[in-house]
């Protein structure tokens, strides 16, 4: 599958390390990007068949230098089992970028080596880019502004 010129393949949670270690293999040597999606308000989306959707989705970005190509893997996560095995070993860049996914949508990767907050305070309560996470509102004071009446 292709969409706005990137290859696309879905692939089984527990088939991800699997997958990404043999398209190293095959030449996609960097790992660009991980991230979330949380599809809770947006369930209607583009799947190919027998693929069953989930309100998260982790999505991983590789790019094969020699072809001048980039490669999206779209990986369903359960709301139930928000869990994902890490790219670490097969891409050590990928720590940071799992850890944001971590904070921001509560999805955790098994085997990563510090699966910590990197842009909450660690007493944070929730993740911020979940759909069903509270908008808040925190008040500014501005330097030299007048205060609150």
């Amino acid at each position: 599958m292709t969409a706005f010129g990137q290859r696309v393949a879905f692939v089984d949670r527990d088939r991800l390390v699997e997958t990404v270690r043999t398209l190293r293999h095959e030449g996609w040597i960097q790992c660009l990007d991980v991230t979330g999606v949380d599809y809770l308000t947006s369930p209607r989306r583009s799947l190919p068949a027998g693929v069953a959707p989930e309100r998260f989705e982790v999505v991983v970005t590789l790019i094969n230098h020699t072809l001048g190509e980039r490669l999206r893997l779209r990986v369903q996560v359960p709301e139930g089992d928000p869990e994902v095995p890490s790219l670490f070993n097969e891409h050590p860049g990928s720590e940071a970028m799992e850890r944001e996914v971590f904070d921001m949508f509560g999805i955790s990767f098994s085997g990563h080596p510090d699966l910590t907050r990197i842009l909450m305070p660690e007493d944070w309560k929730g993740h911020p880019l979940r759909k069903d996470y509270a908008v808040g509102r925190i008040p500014v004071q501005f330097k030299d502004a007048p205060g609150p009446r």
